[in-house]
């Protein structure tokens, strides 16, 4: 149960430095880190993007908030941040790896990686939320 994990791999066509302040600017990830479902959204987003700072995205449903939290573990500027993942549906000592890599010119490579997971289900639940994240992480910079 607790080994189960995911990759998710988008091309971002923007910058890399960028796609990687992105996930570091409140007022971004407010515009991107929500989940598939309609009527979701980012409502509430803190950062202290710092090794030992935490993060917390509280995302809204008609029905309810959806509260996410996290570590920083690494923020290497451009090329990598690591965290904590706290959820209701991962283990409390889930971790996600962020790599980010210059394709081409203004073109980034990202790679998301997720660790430990109450169930399959949860999983393919993540699966599903970060592809649709970094969809919308894509078209927010497109917009921007």
């Amino acid at each position: 149960m607790s080994e189960l994990e995911l990759t998710v791999n988008r091309t971002i066509a923007a910058p890399r430095e960028t796609v990687f302040n992105a996930w570091l600017s409140p007022e971004t990830l407010a515009k991107f880190m929500r989940t598939a479902a309609d009527g979701v959204e980012a409502a509430h987003v803190t950062t202290d993007p710092v090794k030992g700072g935490r993060f917390r995205i509280v995302m809204v449903t008609p029905e309810r908030e959806i509260p996410h939290s996290g570590t920083y573990l690494e923020v290497s500027p451009h090329s990598r941040l690591s965290f904590t993942w706290e959820s209701p549906h991962s283990l409390d000592d889930s971790v996600v790896t962020i790599d980010f890599a210059e394709s081409a010119p203004d073109q980034t490579e990202i790679t998301l990686k997720q660790v430990k997971f109450r169930s399959e289900e949860a999983c393919d639940g993540h699966i599903k939320g970060w592809t649709a994240i970094l969809g919308y992480l894509a078209d927010s910079l497109v917009l921007a």
